[in-house]
């Protein structure tokens, strides 16, 4: 008998013992898959739906696009308006759907009170719904190569 040596006895007898963790592995990817497809195969039903006449849900909620540029003109949709017309079609939007978004794009030079103005007049309107466009930087784009 040497030492190091890996001969670990009769080579001419079976190995009875059998490795588990194949048997193992697929079974838990044929449990993962299982999970993942069987709620897609429930999803639809076949239903015969009866024919109302009704308006149609509205999908989307509306947005007014408000933009202030640094001269102090205010924008709604790309038309000019007055912040006096601007209230009243806020009124207006609140009325119709209280869910109405606004959507406030503001030039950079643009003073921080003009911007609250416009919130103000949306929030006084009845509309929570707030939102301020902006763009990222252009090393912070997504896709853009990162600075070193």
């Amino acid at each position: 008998m040497s030492f190091g040596s890996f001969d670990q006895g009769d080579e001419g007898e079976a190995m009875s013992d059998i490795n588990m963790t194949p048997m193992i592995d697929v079974m838990l990817v044929l449990l993962v898959i299982f999970i993942i497809t069987a709620p897609l195969l429930t999803g639809s039903l076949k239903l015969d739906l009866p024919k109302v006449d009704a308006p149609a849900a509205q999908q989307a909620p509306t947005v007014l696009n408000v933009g202030l540029r640094k001269d102090g003109q205010l924008y709604l949709a790309d038309q000019t308006i007055t912040l006096a017309q601007l209230t009243a079609r806020f009124a207006a939007a609140a009325q119709q759907s209280p869910k109405t978004e606004v959507h406030i794009s503001a030039d950079a030079a643009v003073p921080y009170g003009d911007v609250a103005r416009v919130m103000g007049a949306a929030q006084n309107a009845g509309l929570s719904r707030i939102g301020l466009i902006t763009q990222p930087p252009a090393g912070n784009r997504p896709g853009a190569a990162s600075a070193p």
